[in-house]
């Protein structure tokens, strides 16, 4: 018996449109790679002894985290709501926005608020259900945001807002 877990809170459905299609053709990749799967899988069975066939077992297992990956996906894409239209208040903090913090110290971050399965660390971009986001949500240039974090409480100030990319 596993130990129980609650589900997870749902995710926001909101998303930008090169996000979408990221997703999408994602879906599209893995269903060609399924394709490559199941190949090799039969050929893997077609050598005999199943049980001690290292590469039936792993073609398999591979075989089963692409289905999960197909199903997620496909659940997913089908509820998403496509936000390719910038809000009619440009000067407020929404989904979507580069927004330009400053810290306590003076140094600049830059963040992209998007939809949660499209954040980025690298690229800076957040999901609009991260605390830091949640805290960024309608507010205005030179506003100070305070967001808590586990070392303690972060103080900001918007310093820029803006929703196309420079």
């Amino acid at each position: 018996m596993g130990r129980y877990r609650p589900p997870q809170p749902k995710s926001s459905a909101y998303i930008t449109r090169p996000g979408y299609e990221m997703l999408d053709e994602e879906l599209k990749g893995l269903w060609l790679k399924r394709r490559e799967v199941t190949a090799a899988l039969s050929a893997a069975a077609a050598e005999g002894d199943r049980s001690e066939n290292a590469e039936y077992i792993y073609r398999k297992k591979q075989l089963r985290e692409i289905d999960r990956r197909i199903r997620y996906l496909q659940k997913r894409l089908d509820e998403l709501l496509v936000v390719d239209k910038p809000p009619t208040n440009q000067a407020q903090i929404f989904f979507g926005a580069w927004v330009e913090l400053e810290d306590e110290q003076g140094e600049q971050v830059t963040y992209r608020i998007v939809g949660p399965d499209e954040f980025s660390v690298e690229k800076g971009w957040i999901s609009m259900d991260s605390p830091v986001a949640q805290a960024l949500m309608k507010k205005h240039l030179d506003d100070e945001v305070s967001v808590q974090r586990p070392d303690g409480v972060a103080h900001y100030v918007v310093t820029g807002i803006r929703y196309h990319e420079d």
